[in-house]
């Protein structure tokens, strides 16, 4: 049987969602925990690749189980073996055919950003401490910008795989409030590093260390900024993963 499991995570102490030989990520402490209390071993399939140090509010997962009856106890048996910044919401039976990675049609992604110093915040919320002034109105519009394209080569990380640069972007969008700033963005799908390059793009028109018309043409050619800047992890949720 197909289990579809509904998660939360923090990414601090992790090498990403993907399991890696030499660092501990979510996708390995996930397949211990079930295979100790399933006594079997499993194979959990992800919604996505998160990045090291980056959080999900919203993560969704398949595992394919042999034989094991799926009672109201899973969930709580699950989670007392796992470490605290790794939360099971929920486990349903699901279609075979379910897959938690090719069947999203829609995922969002938000990034927080606090101004002043806040020690409750730290690992949660990127703490921007720059001396220099930050243009809100031209942040919002590089945010604006991106809508108007659907190839983003310029937001992706070296060394990805991806065949095609390709998205669809449904929303791109900055929220200041007080001493804080939300990012949001929702896409078909998203390119390795693709958010926190955006991000830093949208901060570098704010500060004038790039001009809304450099981005456009970088955008236009497909071509990379000048000064790309991947902004650091912790500020960074995957909020929402949407299905048919």
């Amino acid at each position: 049987m197909r289990w579809q499991i509904h998660l939360s995570y923090l990414g601090t102490h992790y090498c990403g969602w993907q399991r890696q030989p030499s660092s501990p990520s979510v996708q390995q402490t996930l397949e211990e925990a079930l295979g100790l209390i399933l006594r079997q071993s499993v194979e959990i399939v992800g919604c996505g690749r998160t990045d090291t140090g980056v959080h999900a509010r919203a993560y969704v997962a398949h595992v394919d189980v042999v034989d094991f009856p799926l009672t109201d106890k899973v969930v709580y048996q699950i989670n007392a073996v796992l470490p605290l910044d790794i939360s099971i919401k929920s486990i349903k039976e699901t279609n075979e055919s379910f897959h938690a990675r090719f069947d999203a049609v829609e995922r969002q992604y938000k990034y927080y950003m606090h101004f002043h110093k806040d020690p409750f915040l730290n690992g949660l919320s990127y703490y921007f401490h720059q001396h220099a002034v930050l243009d809100h109105e031209k942040v919002m519009a590089a945010a604006e910008l991106l809508l108007r394209f659907d190839e983003f080569l310029p937001f992706c990380k070296t060394g990805s795989d991806a065949d095609h640069f390709r998205c669809t972007l449904n929303e791109s969008v900055w929220t200041f409030e007080g001493g804080t700033a939300i990012y949001s963005i929702k896409a078909n799908r998203f390119l390795r590093g693709m958010v926190r390059l955006t991000v830093g793009a949208c901060l570098n028109v704010g500060l004038g260390k790039i001009t809304l018309a450099e981005l456009q043409e970088s955008l236009e050619n497909q071509t990379s900024l000048e000064h790309a800047w991947s902004v650091p992890a912790e500020g960074l949720y995957l909020e929402e993963i949407m299905y048919p």
